[in-house]
């Protein structure tokens, strides 16, 4: 095989939540002027978040999409944010989470729902906007108390900003998203057999799946060296050459997973922080046969959103396309 596209996941260039299809346009977000007239231009669409759930239209007959609701349809909060112009048009995100019920009119077919369930059958770009709105707002939610002095803090810059507002402090926070690393690491077979996968179980993941390893960036560390702390830490392998593949926005609740490929130069699994249940090495043919996340099989895939998923489908094809023993 030597399509780019691995069997049964996305290239590397649609991976879910990394198409949002905006102009962020970064230079209105400092005149407050425009951003005032935006909200109150009948034009302008609103993407709405309550309590972590994305509205969406969900009808039986058609794939599930972002709803962009009418600036007039909405009681708008202080701290709405300036996503971007989509196809020209002001987009914003609100959160709706301080009330008891959403503050939206009701519209046919549509709900509140998990952006984790509903995630893997939007198209790309729904799914970017969605995550991209999530992440935003859940960052303004965590961040209503400035970190130095404790004082409330108010939006700005179109939400891209929260300001201190006790004026000996005077201190601006900017959004953050956590770097994590996620990562595929093969064994050659050296021994006779074929190429391996390792993959690990965590006890928060269904019955059945396993999953590349993965772990947050530490202060001081490179993205190498975490990759190597984390595979040694998790399942006590040693690796040697590490590569950067691609990188996925996970806004749950809100990360960058970097994703790497790693060749490992041990064998013997031992698991040092327990914070797997079990890691084991997989050939391309058992992962033939695995199911999928939720099924009701002793070997089940990542999630078809996820970048644990690419990796794994992308080693499958790359192992395929160059000979049973062949390492890319």
């Amino acid at each position: 095989m030597n399509s780019n596209k691995p069997p049964n996941g996305p290239s590397a260039g649609s991976i879910k939540y990394t198409e949002d299809g905006l102009n962020r346009a970064a230079e209105l977000r400092s005149d407050p002027d425009w951003i005032r007239r935006a909200l109150q231009t009948p034009e302008t669409r609103l993407i709405a978040v309550w309590r972590n759930r994305s509205l969406l239209r969900i009808a039986e007959t058609e794939q599930p999409r972002a709803v962009r609701l009418a600036i007039t349809t909405i009681s708008l909060p202080d701290d709405a944010v300036f996503l971007g112009l989509d196809d020209g048009v002001a987009l914003f995100a609100v959160d709706l989470s301080d009330q008891d019920e959403p503050g939206v009119a009701p519209m046919a077919e549509t709900s509140f729902v998990d952006l984790r369930r509903y995630g893997p059958l939007l198209d790309n770009r729904d799914a970017g906007l969605l995550a991209y709105a999530r992440a935003m707002l859940n960052w303004h939610r965590n961040h209503r108390h400035c970190g130095r002095c404790g004082a409330a803090t108010v939006s700005d810059s179109g939400g891209h900003r929260r300001r201190c507002t006790n004026a000996s402090c005077g201190q601006t926070s900017f959004p953050r998203t956590d770097p994590a690393i996620i990562v595929l690491v093969e064994h050659p077979g050296d021994d006779g057999g074929p190429p391996r996968c390792l993959l690990g179980r965590s006890p928060r993941f269904p019955p059945g799946v396993y999953s590349t390893l993965a772990g947050f960036v530490e202060p001081g560390e490179s993205l190498e060296q975490t990759v190597r702390r984390e595979v040694y830490e998790e399942a006590g392998i040693t690796v040697d050459a590490v590569d950067y593949l691609a990188s996925q926005p996970w806004p749950f609740p809100g990360s960058l997973m970097l994703g790497f490929h790693a060749k490992a130069v041990s064998r013997d699994i031992e698991r040092h922080d327990g914070e797997l249940e079990d890691a084991r090495w997989f050939s391309p043919e058992e992962l033939a046969t695995a199911g999928e996340w939720g099924d009701t099989a002793a070997l089940c895939l990542p999630r078809r959103d996820s970048i644990a998923r690419f990796l794994i489908d992308q080693w499958r094809e790359r192992v395929a396309g160059s000979g049973p023993n062949a390492i890319a």
